[in-house]
């Protein structure tokens, strides 16, 4: 390398160890990475809230009884149809008062969850409905009740089915997670908005936050492809 283009490239790299936007982002790193791990214990238990909540939702939205289908037709509706924005506010002001002295955390969880869950029982229902319904009379031939056929034979087949776009509702919480920030839970996108304001280095304080919602959201993607590749093999 010519001794010009390395000493340009030292100049470029002191410039940017010098500026003022790197040093924030050096001496909040650390306050950041907590909020991405508080991002991802928010992401998981609302993610575990959606799972149940789908599954239930998914199988009612199944069932040849009217009210049973009604009542999880108006909860998918109304989560997928309402922005989760309006649903955390509503949810956090408004519904959990009522119930409980709730707190910020607890309700981003709750809202997160039943938003995620209606998307998952749409998600789960397409999938039980894409196997097909030979199994459950082969099933039922084995002397399975419908229960038990559904559990043993049916889910399992469908859970493989459903594996990218349960992966893609995964990701999508994660990065609509940063909206709970609104209601001033100490999550990532929350820290990074309490550093612009004392700094006002827009750039690199939000620069950083995008990367690391990149590196949480592409590790999940791994994550899923791999289990996906390794339940096809089995």
């Amino acid at each position: 390398m010519p001794l010009s283009e390395f000493t340009f490239g030292l100049g470029i790299l002191d410039a940017i160890a010098t500026s003022p936007g790197y040093r924030v982002v050096t001496n909040n790193f650390v306050y950041f990475l907590g909020g991405a791990w508080y991002t991802i214990f928010i992401t998981a238990l609302s993610i575990a809230m959606g799972m149940v909540l789908g599954l239930f939702a998914g199988l009612a939205k199944l069932s040849k009884n009217k009210i049973i289908y009604g009542l999880s037709t108006a909860y998918i509706d109304f989560f997928r149809g309402t922005p989760l924005f309006v649903q955390i506010f509503l949810l956090y002001f408004g519904v959990l008062p009522l119930i409980y002295d709730n707190d910020p955390l607890s309700s981003a969880i709750i809202a997160l969850g039943l938003n995620s869950g209606a998307y998952i029982a749409e998600i789960l229902r397409a999938g039980i409905q894409a196997i097909d319904k030979g199994q459950m009379e082969a099933a039922r031939s084995l002397g399975m009740n419908e229960r038990q056929a559904m559990i043993y034979v049916i889910l399992p087949q469908a859970f493989k089915v459903v594996i990218p776009p349960l992966i893609n509702e995964f990701i999508a919480l994660l990065k609509d997670s940063s909206l709970v920030s609104a209601i001033t839970v100490a999550e990532l996108m929350h820290r990074g908005d309490l550093v612009f304001a004392n700094t006002y280095q827009a750039t690199w304080v939000f620069g950083t936050i995008a990367m690391m919602y990149l590196v949480i959201t592409k590790t999940i993607a791994l994550l899923g492809d791999y289990t996906e590749r390794r339940l096809a093999t089995e």
